[in-house]
């Protein structure tokens, strides 16, 4: 039996024509949510994508190309949102890049590209949604954090930092919104199994000389206890429970999924 508990509701996923953030949108259109998908990709595939979701799942499903370190475009896809849909009820700030490289040596055009879309983009966003949410006395905010919003890695300043100060966000927002409908959590990955990983796999493996498989196991074996990757799909099923009614006083959270990552 299909489920309806996010029956009539809307939700916008950014950075979601792969990875994490498809994943989140899918189990949120299962539930029955409309979705407003955001990412780059081949317009034709992407248009394929978001056509069969809204099939398969039975709810309307749109899309919106803007780029998140753009806040004029960021404006014009939420007033995208609230034209086609009547609003945002479920916003999730998934999007973002990532660089590596030593404080001395990071690009200072790539840190401030890190910060717009990893941390900005979500501001802009929120602030934009909440007084809708506010009138209706119901929103949910999801900002995707990263166990690295937690605790930190060498060569990854921008995105530690950006994501730090995500989470900083979400309690700053959650606490606005206390005696609302309306809730902010972050949720905190650690390695997912994404294109932007499998690379790193990749890279590893031609560089040490591993199979993929040893890279792989290598990988996870200097974070993620657990020795196996987070799925968009247990990602997809927090961010279910944060939408859900026993999810109502989860306000403020920072709850990381890391198979161990943060505990060490």
């Amino acid at each position: 039996m299909k489920s309806t508990m996010l029956s009539g509701k809307t939700a916008l996923v950014t950075g979601s024509t792969s990875g994490i953030g498809l994943g989140i949108a899918r189990a949120l259109a299962e539930e029955g949510a409309n979705i407003v998908l955001n990412g780059f990709g081949d317009a034709q595939q992407i248009e394929k994508l978001y056509t069969d979701m809204g099939a398969e799942f039975g709810v309307q499903t749109a899309y919106h190309n803007a780029d998140m370190s753009r806040p004029e475009q960021i404006e014009e896809m939420m007033k995208f949102a609230t034209a086609r849909f009547g609003g945002v009820d479920i916003l999730v700030n998934n999007a973002g890049i990532q660089h590596v490289a030593p404080v001395e040596e990071f690009p200072v055009e790539r840190w401030d590209a890190i910060i717009a879309i990893n941390l900005s983009s979500a501001f802009h966003t929120t602030r934009l949604a909440l007084p809708a949410m506010k009138q209706k006395n119901w929103g949910r905010v999801i900002n995707l954090a990263s166990v690295h919003g937690l605790v930190a890695s060498a060569q990854k300043s921008a995105y530690v930092a950006a994501k730090h100060g995500l989470v900083g966000f979400t309690k700053a927002v959650a606490l606005e919104t206390a005696q609302t409908g309306v809730t902010c959590n972050a949720i905190c990955p650690g390695w997912v199994l994404t294109p932007l990983v499998q690379k790193q796999v990749d890279d590893r493996a031609a560089r040490e000389g591993l199979s993929k498989e040893a890279a792989r196991r290598a990988l996870l074996a200097e974070k993620q206890p657990s020795g196996e990757f987070v799925t968009p799909e247990e990602l997809g099923a927090l961010a279910v429970f944060f939408c859900s009614p026993a999810g109502a006083q989860v306000r403020g959270v920072a709850w990381n999924m890391d198979g161990g990552w943060a505990a060490q």
